[in-house]
């Protein structure tokens, strides 16, 4: 018996956030993932280096009527390359982590996404690896961290399981407006622009000796983005701060 219930729902797909699975090890849950995303109208899916190549025919199996999906699926080599249009991002995760960065539940996330979305913000979210999950590199990238309460003895949940949860929380949010959005008088820096700029803070920081031994610098440095990652930064507020780091770093070569 299959059970159906339509919402009325306004059409959530023009500010839906974007999915990113990285690395994943199954094209099975692939498949799994887009026929989720489908039931909660989303339809922007980034595969990050999937680990039996793409396209991947289990993956179609899985899918069903979600095939035209994982048609429109987007291959990335690394996650700041499938992150490059995107202005907030929120890792999920089932261990926790030590890192300065706010911790969500599912109705939380999607409050979040959809506040975003108001905003004008592209936003995401990021899958890890089924086996592993994300690097403490990967989701430092992020601007929260998502876990899904479960029983701690079975506190791993399927790609798709994770899929299937977010997704309702989202769509269940109802319609957004876009007046918020038309009234933004900068768009907010996307996450292509903020990597841009950590480069160029790297380079300066290391010419200046900030981090004086290499055992530091790790540390120091996920501070530092974290730090940054939560301003959220605009695009005219991202320049005026590199102006300010460009003006330092020119004085002090004098």
């Amino acid at each position: 018996m299959r059970l159906s219930i339509s919402l009325p729902v306004s059409n959530p797909g023009k500010a839906a956030p974007a999915i990113i699975l990285v690395r994943p090890q199954l094209g099975e849950n692939i498949g799994a993932v887009a026929r989720a995303m489908s039931n909660f109208g989303l339809s922007d899916l980034r595969l990050v280096a999937p680990k039996n190549g793409w396209p991947n025919p289990r993956a179609y199996d899985m899918a069903v009527s979600a095939s035209p999906l994982l048609d429109r699926a987007q291959l990335y080599a690394t996650l700041p390359e499938a992150m490059h249009d995107i202005s907030v991002a929120y890792a999920t995760t089932a261990r926790t982590r030590d890192m300065a960065k706010p911790q969500l539940v599912p109705a939380e996330t999607a409050l979040a996404l959809r506040r975003a979305a108001e905003q004008g913000q592209r936003a995401a979210l990021l899958f890890g690896p089924e086996r592993t999950g994300l690097t403490n590199e990967e989701t430092v990238l992020a601007d929260g961290i998502v876990t899904i309460p479960t029983a701690p003895d079975h506190a791993s949940l399927n790609l798709s399981q994770a899929m299937v949860i977010l997704g309702y929380e989202w769509f269940t949010r109802g319609a957004i407006t876009s007046d918020i959005a038309r009234g933004a008088v900068y768009p907010p820096a996307t996450k292509q622009e903020v990597e841009s700029f950590f480069t160029q803070l790297e380079e300066y920081l290391d010419a200046v000796d900030y981090f004086r031994t290499a055992q530091k610098k790790t540390l120091m440095w996920q501070n530092l983005r974290t730090i940054f990652v939560r301003a959220a930064m605009n695009e005219q507020e991202l320049r005026s701060v590199r102006g300010v780091i460009r003006a330092l770093y020119a004085r002090r070569k004098e």
